[in-house]
């Protein structure tokens, strides 16, 4: 009896080993939080696989319980109306201050874009509905949050073209008199994916015959801006850190193309460029792009090009021509776009894969002439500003809410 009680608890001391520990860098505040908090992912993610292997749900149907579990009804408070609408088509969330008696005072606006790798997440989870609230109080502003169709059953570029059609509708300027929103003080913004879709908006937008409202800011979250090389610095040096490492991140960028495996294990192996987004590699060229405090111990290789021959690579000629695509890879877009973007702020966070992205997008912007405010969290991970709501609130969540906000309070 007593050899039974030690064997179980050496398979239960194994199983949460595995399963709860794993090497996290020390310079991570609340590890063990995050450790448990990973712990959660880890095995729903080993759930999925499972799941998909077997043929009874796909992956990402999985792992959207993450957003079923974190959604909430989006109600009314003292200080905040919260609404439901379409715009052009499109689900938003629209979160306004309440209007004082005789108030007449046009306000900032901020158009928000939830992350989630464009397959998961919902502005209805309740940290980018506690993010929205923040910021129509903090701000006086009227936070429209766009509910975007998602991958894998509405590929690239759908989720993207959800967008622009809201931003366009938001724009018009008997819209923008409805909300008693000042054209001139207009935000897009958001986090991951969400930051992404903000970039891409921001530059499509730019370059639109007749636009007569344009964005004031744009604020990027950890964003991620390219498909051409999944083997930045950041990639390799955080392949295994939790919440988005390499495997997930490359499997979120696949499933935006296509549902096809073929892609997957091409981008797994950074073998997925066609001759086409070759010829663009020279805008995600990190060894031009990023300081060298970031090289670390990673030296430089250019991507390997497919040639255009075999069964796979024929499977592959749409997606790869969607990689190509400035509205998925905002980063493939010459200076000459970037000059007349509007001023930037852009989080980065150490211990992400995402990092390189979105420093080398500050190192070109400014080398574009744009004004960009880069804040750079050493001991920050990918997708920590949404862990606000207990049991998973870090206290660097907050720090980043609350320096995001001030930034667009003093730029907005």
């Amino acid at each position: 009896m007593r050899l039974r009680g030690i064997f179980l608890f050496i398979v239960l001391g194994s199983f949460t080993a595995y399963y709860i520990y794993e090497p996290i860098p020390e310079e991570i505040e609340e590890k063990w939080k995050l450790m448990l908090t990973n712990s959660f992912f880890r095995s729903l993610s080993h759930l999925a696989d499972v799941s998909e292997l077997l043929g009874l749900k796909d992956y990402m149907g999985v792992m959207y319980v993450i957003t079923l579990a974190e959604k909430v009804v989006p109600v009314s408070d003292e200080h905040v109306s919260v609404t439901e609408e379409q715009f052009d088509g499109v689900e938003v969330v629209l979160y306004q201050p309440k209007q004082l008696d005789g108030a007449t005072q046009l306000r900032r606006a901020v158009i928000y874009l939830h992350g989630g790798g464009w397959c998961l997440g919902s502005s209805l989870m309740s940290p980018y509905d506690l993010l929205a609230r923040q910021m129509v109080t903090e701000l006086n502003a009227v936070v429209l949050s766009v509910e975007y169709r998602l991958a894998p059953a509405h590929h690239f570029p759908v989720p993207y073209e959800d967008v622009y059609r809201v931003v366009k509708h938001f724009l018009q300027k008997g819209v923008l008199a409805q909300y008693s929103v000042d054209p001139g003080r207009i935000a897009v913004s958001g986090d991951s994916a969400g930051g992404n879709l903000a970039a891409a908006v921001s530059q499509q937008l730019q370059q639109e015959p007749g636009q007569k409202v344009h964005l004031k800011v744009q604020a990027l979250l950890y964003p991620v801006l390219q498909a051409l090389d999944l083997n930045t610095p950041s990639y390799q040096q955080n392949q295994d850190m939790p919440i988005l490492p390499r495997t997930l991140m490359v499997r979120f960028w696949s499933e935006y193309f296509t549902s096809d495996k073929a892609l997957f294990r091409a981008m797994m192996a950074n073998t997925h460029n066609s001759l086409e987004s070759a010829s663009l590699l020279k805008f995600v060229n990190w060894s031009a792009f990023l300081p060298e405090s970031y090289w670390r111990r990673y030296n430089y290789s250019t991507p390997a090009v497919m040639q255009g021959a075999g069964e796979e690579s024929a499977e592959m000629d749409g997606p790869s021509r969607s990689i190509a695509d400035p509205r998925a890879s905002p980063l493939l877009v010459p200076d000459s776009t970037l000059r007349s973007l509007p001023k930037a702020y852009v989080l980065t966070c150490e211990y992400d894969v995402l990092r390189d992205d979105g420093i080398m997008y500050v190192t070109r912007l400014r080398g574009a002439g744009v004004e960009v405010t880069h804040e750079h969290y050493d001991t920050g991970f990918h997708g920590a500003l949404m862990f606000t709501v207990w049991p998973t609130d870090f206290l660097l969540a907050r720090r980043m809410t609350d320096n995001y906000v001030r930034w667009l309070k003093e730029n907005l």
